[in-house]
């Protein structure tokens, strides 16, 4: 019985922890200043990317080729959500409608997650997702991602898939 009265929340916090967007969602009209800035990149990052590109490898896809535009977009997102303390696709099309026009994208998606403390964690986590999994197994052609943590060690994580 008690399992029964946890379920719900198990499903609300499994829904809140990761999120994926696509071109065709947009959740918030209203537009923003994008701030680009690249940070360093981190190990828990290029971890993703490599466990992102060695999953596509394993299925005959080719391997998404980092972008620092992407980064940066990505970047500007995590500290957003950083900021508001929530996952989030905020803003979304604004994302996307920069990328497209500095870019040359074609196509935008989007991953994000929080709360996942590697980089393997977060990845199966996506690959678990069937949104999540078509973006990382998607026709795209680069990728990047931003991971920031918070004040109380919790990670945030953007990552950003475009076709060029």
């Amino acid at each position: 019985m008690k399992l029964l009265t946890k379920l719900p929340l198990l499903a609300l916090l499994a829904v809140l922890s990761f999120s994926c967007s696509t071109d065709s969602f947009d959740d918030k009209a209203e537009e923003i200043e994008l701030s680009l800035i690249t940070p360093e990149t981190k190990s828990i990052e290029i971890e993703i990317l490599e466990y992102i590109n060695n999953h596509r490898l394993s299925l005959g896809l080719n391997p998404l080729e980092d972008m620092t535009i992407v980064k940066s977009v990505a970047y500007s997102h995590t500290d957003y959500m950083l900021d508001t303390g929530e996952v989030s696709h905020d803003y979304f099309y604004t994302r996307s409608n920069y990328l497209k026009e500095n870019a040359g994208a074609v196509k935008v998606s989007e991953n994000v997650a929080y709360g996942y403390s590697t980089a393997e964690t977060v990845v199966n986590a996506w690959l678990k997702s069937e949104g999540h999994k078509a973006n990382i197994e998607g026709d795209f052609t680069n990728c990047d991602v931003a991971a920031e943590m918070n004040e109380k060690g919790r990670w945030y994580f953007t990552n950003i898939f475009i076709k060029k």
